[in-house]
């Protein structure tokens, strides 16, 4: 404050006590940060803390982790999800919890056996040429190397962890463990092997389950298509849910009908379908008795078109009478009279395809279901039972059992499909990979050459692919394993029912999540177990050859778990039968080959993480991921613990949502909007990403991009210097500076109270896991309350009084307080800056993340401070808006060259000045407070009424030290250029050092 004085007597600066700190201004995070990590790797700074929490008699926690899948680098969204389970995790620390953490990964699956492929092709071999032992550890060797390079990089962003035990599903005990939680269902009885429709990948060449499959938008054709009503039969199987076969009423009536205006050709029902290589599977017509059918004939045609329509004038459709005019359009149909009302029961079609093959001249009956609505098509489904869910359960709820099977595994009919056998509906291989095939365009020929096409179309709809390989996929009837969601087990309760009881005792944050997991599971298939590929822990068990079902002997089981934990699941592909039957025949039994859906392995980690290990407890506390887990890994989980142990294997889950760009578009590499975490470690350090994830609503998708994290870094900035500011301030602080509560000016009791206040928040906040709600008030209170009030009223008082001073002992003891709470408030946030902070004061006291919060006195509230200084703060709100004037009219420089006049109306805002000096509060030179308006020209601000201010210029001499103007300057003989305050403290430093 002294190189600017007129004309000092001697240089002051070295009386002055300025902030004193190697705390450098600018973090170079990028270089600091790996020397940070490396102190706590050599510290074991994990499990430091496990065994300091474990001494104290710390509460245990547990969050258990859901696992990545080993294939590739890090992306942001993994970096949002591990740095929000760090934020856990050190949070509990800090709080006194003993935490325990393993990070795991998910190692199976195709996406490993694609990129085995891949590498295979790349040398000129097929997969077929290598033995299924030799693929699997190719498969394990690619797993491994990536678990390596995503550890390195959950690390490099500050992740506390129990690294070096960490789980993988392709540990043999872990593949060990699987297989004896799919024991578990085998013996229990909810295992059934069933031939039903399933989400098929031809790409893939295997079932999926809901989970792995993914929506986008897909431009499929559309077909109306013709089925001759041909017979009535009274139908005689039952309905879902009826005791007795329905005998509709006027039976005669309508055999009748049938046999007149609507025979053969004359009438048809219209179905309207998306999947026309479906037709050739079509066993059935389903319709819904709450809709109204109408018969309608065709009178004329539209003209000018530039084809011919397959409709004619004469023709007579049956349709939902509320979609007539979306078919008439689509057909080109001018107009069409009503002629009847048409009830569907018991009345029978011929298949679209008869003429041109004998195979399809069974009758197609109409069946009543209510999955038909009159929201689009034609008000009738085109049933095929092989290829769809509701069709399959209409099919079996009319007492049909005859599933039939018309595309193989590669999505190609089958050989013996007549007029199609060989054609592909979607293509595997080459570029036209996961294209349609040449099936929808011959099943559409075909129906042209049998008169049978009404009109087609194309259609852009959400449809299901494979969330791994994008391509499409297509239901299929297939024999596989499945779990029973709604058979009753030994307590009476179905799976289904244990499940929902469990999420109704679940807590989620956010709570919307316990909706939609609900809502999921109550609308859920049997859960499909089996798939039909190489890479994954196997459905090992045997069936028997005679009866078809699975072998329940203990002893067998035993003994294959052995194996695989021995070998791993290698094991059950490699070892001949023998090694684990025993005593039974190997002929009579079939090997089942299949392997497990990685969702149950993911579904199964809890068994082997949780139990059996030392200082942790199965459920956890908490599951953490993102929202699409509901669907996946939180639903795994739910329904193999609710399988196994009659609840889920969490108390509490937790979903982020997912990371956009700053447009809020999906990120993607194709339109070069994506952020790479190493990328913004390497130029600015894993803090300024995981502040970004703090401060974000994670509830909520993440938006992420250059300005944002522009913003973060300002923020980190301002929180950087607060930090250094404090450092500097406290040099040389010691006990015996300390003032007590009670003995602080009002200042440093009102920042006493904000603590407090703050405490409050942030234990609240991390206990709640809502990490920005502990973050922004403290960035918020670092830049308001201290740097612009706290620090700015006492910078004077810590520069120039002399270092007994009360004022100057308060607001350093103050200083001490909230630097012991903020580097801990912050540190599981931002660890390292946190950690630097604290051991370039305390060097000698070890690592910040060992401490806890510390206790908050209750006697620091005092909400008086807070409204007084929230008056105070109002007038200077005025004054300093007068100053500005002031400075930008060129009238007037810094404050400390005013002496306002603040004139107040409100006793309430004077009576906050009680015991204040006011020129320090304003920052001014010299301040004089006036009851009363002020005159008419003085400044005013519309949301402060009654405050006026007049900016008086300061009269008196500008003080070498601390450049005050007041009239005392040069008062103290000894000191002519300095005022009496600083004349005592520049006479107590020389005499210090005489």
């Amino acid at each position: 404050m002294a190189d600017d004085a007129d004309t000092p007597s001697r240089d002051y600066r070295e009386t002055v006590f300025l902030p004193d700190t190697p705390f450098p201004m600018r973090g170079g995070l990028p270089q600091k940060e790996p020397e940070i990590l490396a102190r706590w790797a050599e510290a074991d700074l994990y499990n430091a803390i496990r065994a300091a929490r474990q001494e104290a008699g710390a509460p245990l926690f547990v969050l258990h982790d859901g696992p990545p899948y080993a294939n590739g680098a890090i992306h942001i969204g993994h970096a949002l999800q591990k740095t929000l389970k760090d934020f856990v995790v050190r949070s509990r620390f800090a709080l006194g919890y003993d935490v325990d953490y393993v990070p795991g990964w998910d190692c199976h699956g195709l996406p490993i056996e694609w990129k085995i492929e891949e590498e295979l092709r790349g040398q000129g071999r097929r997969k077929d040429e290598v033995s299924k032992a030799e693929f699997r550890e190719r498969c394990r060797e690619y797993a491994d190397h990536w678990i390596g390079v995503q550890m390195e990089g959950f690390k490099r962003l500050g992740v506390l962890g129990d690294w070096e035990n960490r789980y993988a599903t392709m540990d043999y005990s872990s593949e060990a463990a699987i297989v004896a939680e799919f024991h578990k269902f085998v013996a229990s009885g909810q295992l059934y092997r069933g031939s039903k429709p399933v989400m098929w990948s031809p790409v893939e060449r295997t079932a999926l389950a809901d989970a792995e499959v993914e929506y986008h938008d897909h431009v499929s054709p559309t077909v109306w298509v013709k089925f001759p009503v041909v017979d009535y039969t009274p139908y005689q199987g039952l309905t879902d849910g009826d005791d007795e076969a329905p005998s509709p009423a006027g039976s005669a009536e309508a055999q009748a009908r049938v046999d007149s205006s609507l025979n053969g050709d004359q009438a048809c029902i219209v179905i309207w379908t998306t999947t026309p290589w479906t037709i050739p599977a079509n066993r059935a017509i389903s319709y819904n008795r709450a809709i109204a059918y109408g018969v309608y004939e065709v009178e004329a045609m539209e003209t000018g078109l530039e084809f011919e329509p397959w409709a004619k004038p004469g023709d007579r459709l049956i349709l939902a009478d509320k979609l007539t005019a979306d078919v008439f359009s689509a057909a080109k149909i001018a107009s069409a009279r009503r002629l009847e009302t048409f009830d569907p029961a018991g009345m029978v079609c011929e298949h679209p395809l008869a003429a041109l093959d004998t195979h399809y001249s069974f009758p197609v009956p109409l069946l009543d279901g209510d999955h038909v609505t009159e929201d689009a098509g034609t008000g009738f489904v085109h049933t095929a039972p092989g290829h769809g869910a509701d069709d399959y359960l209409v099919w079996l709820a009319h007492g049909h059992r005859e599933i039939p099977e018309t595309v193989d595994a590669d999505g190609a009919y089958y050989p013996n499909v007549p007029l199609f056998g060989g054609l592909k509906v979607l293509e595997t291989e080459g570029k036209k990979a996961g294209k349609f095939g040449p099936a929808n365009g011959a099943v559409m020929d075909r129906l042209i050459e049998a008169h049978r096409l009404l009109a087609r179309g194309r259609l852009a709809h959400s449809y299901p692919h494979s969330w791994r390989s994008k391509a499409p996929v297509i239901f299929r009837n297939t024999p596989q394993w499945f779990v029973r969601m709604d058979e009753p087990l030994k307590d009476g309760r179905t799976l289904r029912e244990t499940a929902i009881e469990a999420i109704e005792a679940t807590t989620f944050h956010p709570e919307a999540g316990r909706n939609r997991i609900r809502a999921m599971v109550e609308s859920r298939p049997d859960w499909l177990l089996s798939r039909q590929r190489a890479w994954g822990s196997p459905l090992a068990m045997f069936v028997d050859k005679e009866t078809g079902h699975p072998l329940h002997d203990e002893t067998v089981n035993a003994k294959i778990v052995d194996l695989i934990a021995k070998e791993g699941a290698d094991a059950w592909f490699t070892r001949p039968v023998s090694d684990f039957l025993g005593i039974h025949d190997p002929e009579r039994f079939e090997k089942v080959e299949d392997i497990l859906d990685v969702w149950f392995d993911s579904g199964s980690t809890h068994a082997f993480t949780l139990e059996g290990r030392r200082n942790t407890r199965w459920p956890a506390d908490l599951y953490l991921e993102g929202s699409d887990q509901h669907r996946g890994w939180f639903q795994s989980s739910l329904l193999e613990s609710s399988g196994t142990r009659g609840r889920a294997p969490y108390d509490a889950v937790l979903t982020h949502g997912f990371t956009v760009d700053e447009n809020g578009e999906k990120m993607s590499k194709s339109k070069g909007n994506t952020i790479e975490p190493q990328t913004v470690i390497k130029d600015s350090g894993a803090e300024i990403l995981r502040l970004w994830a703090a401060m974000a609503d994670y509830t909520d998708d993440q938006r992420i991009g250059k300005t944002v994290l522009a913003t973060t870094t300002d923020a980190y900035r301002k929180l950087r210097n607060t930090v250094r500011y404090l450092l500097g301030a406290l040099a040389g602080f010691t006990e015996a500076e300390r003032v007590e509560p009670a003995d602080m000016p009002p200042l440093e009791r009102f920042i006493l109270h904000r603590l407090w206040e703050l405490d409050g928040q942030v234990r609240t906040a991390y206990r709640d896991y809502i990490f920005q709600d502990a973050a922004r008030p403290v960035l918020e209170f670092c830049q308001n309350e201290l740097s612009s009030l706290f620090f700015d009223i006492r910078r004077d008082a810590l520069y120039c009084d002399q270092p007994d001073s009360m004022r100057r002992r308060a607001a350093r003891t103050v200083m001490d307080l909230v630097f012991e709470r903020l580097t801990i408030w912050m540190s599981p946030l931002i660890p390292f800056t946190t950690e630097e902070a604290w051991t370039t004061r305390f060097p000698d006291l070890g690592s910040n993340c060992l401490r806890t919060f510390p206790e908050t006195p209750a006697d620091w509230a005092n909400p008086a401070e807070a409204d007084r200084w929230a008056k105070v703060q109002a007038v200077t709100s005025v004054v300093t808006g007068a100053l500005e004037v002031e400075r930008r009219e060129k009238r007037m420089g810094a404050a400390l060259e005013a002496a306002p006049k603040v004139h107040v109306t409100d006793a309430a805002l004077i009576a906050a000045f009680d015991g204040l000096d006011v020129a320090e509060v304003l920052r001014t030179s010299q301040a004089t407070l006036i009851e009363g308006d002020g005159p008419a020209g003085a400044f005013r601000l519309a949301e402060t009424p009654g405050v006026a201010v007049e900016p008086v210029r300061a009269e008196g001499v500008k003080c070498a030290r601390s450049w005050r103007i007041l009239p005392e300057v040069g008062s103290d003989s000894r000191y002519p250029d300095l005022s009496l305050r600083d004349a005592q403290a520049v006479a107590a430093w020389d005499a210090a050092r005489a």
